[in-house]
């Protein structure tokens, strides 16, 4: 496509197919590592989100997906050694999904740093990022979903509520947070 021919269409919708190329050559690499895309997302997933979102349920949300499906895709990356499903410390019944070295080392090459180091070099990255942050949010919100904002962006996180490796605290949940998991992505965030 020639840039006088994208003057044709709108702004948001050449943006569009701009996310939609740039997924696909993403979900290329993804094969060309021997994930299918579902499975690279879930690792991606799961390296961004707080101790309390690395969930089966919480993953299938997050995906817009069924629990079948995301059971599936959970069992091929166990099988593949990228994940170990643990016990839940709180309560001992529900499932926590753990990164091991073989997925975090998926997760250091992965395609989607090529696309970001692109961007990044761009002058407008940051306001690029908050544009397509708020469309999704509103693509989101409009069928009813959850956004999966970042816990430091929630109603919820209490800064500097104490002293020590956990500093912050949710008060939803009523637990400590680091500064690690502050900006981590939670299934709980409320925008403030």
């Amino acid at each position: 496509m020639k840039k006088s021919d994208s003057l044709l269409i709108s702004s948001g919708l050449r943006a569009v197919h701009l996310i939609e190329r740039l997924g696909r050559l993403l979900r290329a690499g993804d094969h060309a590592a021997g994930l299918n895309p579902a499975q690279a997302e879930a690792l991606r997933y799961l390296a961004r989100a707080n101790r309390f979102s690395r969930t089966p349920a919480a993953l299938a949300e997050y995906l817009g997906s069924t629990r079948g499906t995301v059971s599936q895709t959970l069992l091929a990356l166990e099988a593949k050694g990228m994940i170990d499903r643990k016990a839940n410390a709180r309560d001992g019944r529900s499932i926590m999904l753990e990164l091991t070295p073989s997925g975090m080392e998926f997760l250091g090459d992965d395609p989607v740093r090529m696309i970001a180091r692109a961007i990044d070099a761009g002058s407008a990255a940051s306001s690029l990022a908050d544009d397509l942050e708020a469309g999704l949010r509103t693509f989101i919100a409009e069928r009813g979903g959850r956004a999966f904002g970042a816990c430091h962006t929630c109603r919820h996180f209490r800064l500097n509520q104490r002293s020590g490796n956990h500093p912050h605290h949710c008060a939803l949940l009523d637990e400590p947070l680091s500064d690690a998991d502050k900006s981590m992505i939670c299934l709980e965030q409320a925008d403030a």
